[in-house]
């Protein structure tokens, strides 16, 4: 751009948008329906800062968010910050100082935005929302169930139809990797081959252990039918018993919510940076979005940890569209009482702020479904 030209000042930088009025509305309220929930269930509410000194927000779990994350100098302390891209460590640090002496488990919920570097094919995403629980102080099945749960009571709220959670363990195959005495290069390329699901090299690089990677590739799927899949390989005792973690979260969930759709991937390993149990992603049909995904990782001082964080930006495009107040323009003059008791009804209020000669005009001009008339509702 020339020095001597105008700035377009309603140009944004790449992956960063403003939400006007429906949009925003409907996205706020959609937080506060998935917040309620969380509530409910004795999550309670935290709100880290958007910025942090870099040597805390990227500590312990958070190194694996280094290469996604923004990064300034203090212009008073001179010390470089981060622009948090997630909002699960900070809640982990939280926990290990502000509220290390909190009886365990801890139930902990939060909401707000992040900032992150574009990743190789969501570069537009740069400004993302999240809203998400995190349950510190304990490791087991009924843990990790309770996240899914909840998470699964949350998308009920909002009336989106069709939600799947996919339950995966990256750590099983990677430990079963790890002990199969392959040289370095050959683990790296056979982790490649799995996370590209490429049968055929899996064949090639596996060696030993490549007919039970290549079962576990086959054996993706609806719940049960993968886990008689894992049931019926021949896994050493420590794999065998990540493997039998997956069976049992399954099971509390199938439990107590026998409709909810769950499908296992053994070898998922995509995207799960510090991430050391059982994991999760939610999706649901018609949207190639995941809205949302979490699972159990170690907290700071390798506290147990097991959470999940949902994108309230993309929940919003698959929920049923959000009933807005209606709005009733109220002339000039009108007692503020009438309009007062109209607020208490659910209506939005408008009013004029000077004399009109046509109400019903002015009504429509200002986006309103109603005037108010005496003490009567005029639809427009």
């Amino acid at each position: 751009m020339s020095p001597f030209e105008e700035p377009n000042t309603a140009l944004l930088p790449s992956g960063f948008i403003d939400l006007l009025q429906h949009e925003a509305e409907a996205e706020a309220r959609g937080i506060e329906a998935v917040m309620d929930v969380f509530a409910r269930h004795g999550y309670e509410r935290v709100r880290p800062p958007l910025l942090e000194f870099e040597a805390s927000l990227l500590h312990g779990a958070g190194q694996a968010l280094s290469e996604q994350t923004f990064r300034l100098m203090d212009p008073e302390s001179r010390r470089m910050m981060g622009l948090r891209p997630d909002m699960t460590t900070q809640v982990a640090r939280i926990a290990a100082t502000r509220l290390v002496g909190s009886p365990r488990p801890l139930r902990l919920s939060y909401a707000g935005a992040c900032v992150v570097v574009g990743t190789p094919g969501r570069e537009g995403e740069r400004q993302i929302t999240q809203a998400g629980i995190e349950l510190i102080g304990v490791d087991s099945a009924a843990a990790d169930a309770e996240v899914v749960l909840v998470a699964a009571e949350a998308l009920a709220r909002l009336r989106i139809a069709h939600v799947s959670f996919d339950l995966s363990y990256p750590a099983l195959v990677q430990s079963l990797i790890a002990e199969a005495g392959l040289s370095d290069m050959t683990r790296a390329q056979l982790v490649h081959a799995v996370d590209r699901k490429d049968a055929a090299a899996v064949t090639e690089l596996g060696g030993e252990i490549a007919p039970v990677l290549t079962a576990m590739l086959h054996a993706a799927g609806p719940a049960d039918a993968a886990l008689a899949a894992l049931a019926g390989l021949d896994l050493p005792p420590a794999i065998r018993t990540m493997a039998d973690r997956l069976r049992d979260v399954v099971a509390v969930i199938a439990a107590r919510a026998p409709d909810l759709r769950l499908t296992v991937d053994p070898v998922e390993l995509r995207g799960w940076q510090y991430h050391t149990g059982i994991c999760m992603t939610v999706f649901a049909r018609g949207q190639r979005e995941e809205l949302g995904r979490g699972g159990r990782y170690l907290a700071y001082d390798e506290e147990a940890a097991c959470g999940l964080t949902l994108r309230p930006e993309v929940l919003l495009r698959a929920a049923a569209p959000i009933e807005l107040r209606r709005r009733v323009y109220v002339p000039a003059g009108m007692p503020e009482s009438v309009a007062a008791c109209l607020r208490e009804k659910g209506y939005a209020t408008v009013a004029g702020l000077s004399a009109v000669d046509d109400s019903q005009n002015e009504g429509r001009r200002l986006g309103c479904a109603y005037v108010l008339s005496n003490d009567d509702l005029i639809e427009l």
